[in-house]
């Protein structure tokens, strides 16, 4: 008989019977979408997959241990022919047909009266693709579908989130490929965005041609005054019913000054979110195969703000306390202040030998990292021209990531 393309169709399965027989792979990745359906599935099978299994013990599926029998097919709307055995599944197919019950049979689907496709959701959309026969290929269609619109490039600007209001997006260290997809989305979804230097520039371009794109470094000067004119744009923008997404690089909330916007959006009564962003102090050595904790090497670390020198009357840190620590150093905006910081340690009590790695440029195309210790550093940085941005890692993970360069720390 002339095979014909599959007649799409979306089934209500909600509290109607689903018969699945077999208790492998198969099953362990159909049975949980059939739940999220609200079928009432009954699995037939001798032996299950622990995690069918664990579904069983839940009281989320009705499991008979034992062979198929065709009585099993009565009352089912719906059935799945998954076992090893294809005499089986030939006789689930036969049981089936006869009753005028749609079956899917995992081994053969020539000889099946439906075909499972690649499924997927999203905001309230459901995907699924049919890609004759190709799994493959229907699961890659279905999987770019669904990217599109999780970050909001194929849907139509009508159907796009317009409510007025401010949301915060950390665009991770840099690489665009790091940014979250909640915060793509964000940025596909506004009618202005309030960019920093840090932010990852290229997802700029992929803005739509009818957003505004503010640049925070075209603002007035002085950190103050910047601060202070970002928050005016913010509430201001979002007060004239606009979508605005502040962007900036890493994550708001870790010395990105996001918390200051935050409250400027609530004291002016507008409605304010936060996508957290992957944060530069913790992804940027991970880049680097740098870890920040190591069993038996370090058990904590400290991410420090090196903005301001030690000494200094603004300086809120006790760098003889983080002398005495015994984890990670983590120091962000430290390359200038980067020797008075070394010194500090070293009269705090840390070893002259602890190995400093500087991360520069991190995730980015020019990534590069210097490795040092305390006592060689401030030559390191003049030698190496080392520049902003760059994330400076103090202690033995050091070590324990580069043991070819720190013979002398190993074990």
């Amino acid at each position: 008989m002339e095979q014909h393309p599959p007649y799409p169709s979306g089934l209500i399965l909600t509290g109607r019977r689903v018969l699945v027989v077999g208790g492998g792979h198969v099953a362990q990745r159909r049975v949980p979408q059939l739940i999220a359906a609200g079928a009432d599935v009954v699995l037939v099978s001798p032996e299950v997959t622990p995690a069918v299994e664990g579904l069983a013990t839940a009281g989320e599926i009705a499991w008979h241990r034992r062979g198929f029998e065709d009585a099993d097919l009565d009352g089912a709307w719906y059935v799945i022919a998954a076992t090893d055995d294809a005499a089986v599944n030939e006789a689930v197919t036969d049981g089936a047909e006869h009753r005028r019950v749609f079956c899917v049979r995992a081994d053969d689907a020539t000889r099946a009266s439906a075909w499972t496709p690649a499924v997927g959701r999203h905001a309230g959309v459901t995907v699924a693709v049919l890609g004759n026969r190709e799994p493959r290929r229907s699961a890659a269609v279905r999987d770019e579908i669904l990217e599109g619109l999780r970050e909001g490039t194929i849907v139509a600007r009508h159907q796009r989130d317009r409510s007025p209001g401010v949301v915060l997006v950390g665009g991770g260290p840099g690489d665009p490929e790091l940014i979250s997809v909640a915060g793509r989305k964000a940025l596909m979804e506004a009618d202005v965005v309030v960019a920093d230097r840090l932010a990852p520039r290229e997802l700029l371009g992929e803005l739509p041609a009818d957003v505004e794109l503010i640049d925070v470094a075209k603002l007035p000067r002085g950190r103050a005054a910047q601060q202070e004119e970002i928050n005016r744009v913010l509430v201001e923008r979002a007060r004239a019913g606009q979508r605005v997404v502040r962007f900036k690089g890493g994550d708001s909330f870790v010395f990105g000054r996001g918390f200051e916007e935050v409250e400027a959006c609530r004291a002016a009564g507008v409605p304010v979110t936060v996508v957290p962003g992957l944060t530069s102090p913790i992804t940027v050595p991970a880049l680097a195969g740098i870890p920040v904790t190591h069993r038996g090497v370090a058990h904590d670390f400290t991410v420090i703000s090196g903005h301001v020198p030690p000494g200094h009357p603004d300086s809120l840190t006790d760098w003889d306390a983080v002398a005495r620590l015994h984890g990670t150093l983590l120091l962000m905006m430290a390359v200038d202040n980067a020797p008075a910081i070394a010194d500090a340690l070293l009269a705090g009590g840390r070893e002259p030998g602890t190995p400093v790695a500087v991360v520069c440029d991190g995730s980015m195309p020019g990534e590069r990292t210097v490795l040092s210790t305390l006592g060689a550093l401030a030559a390191d940085l003049t030698r190496e021209a080392v520049r902003p941005p760059a994330i400076i890692v103090v202690g033995d993970v050091v070590a324990v990531a580069r043991p070819e360069h720190y013979p002398d720390r190993r074990g």
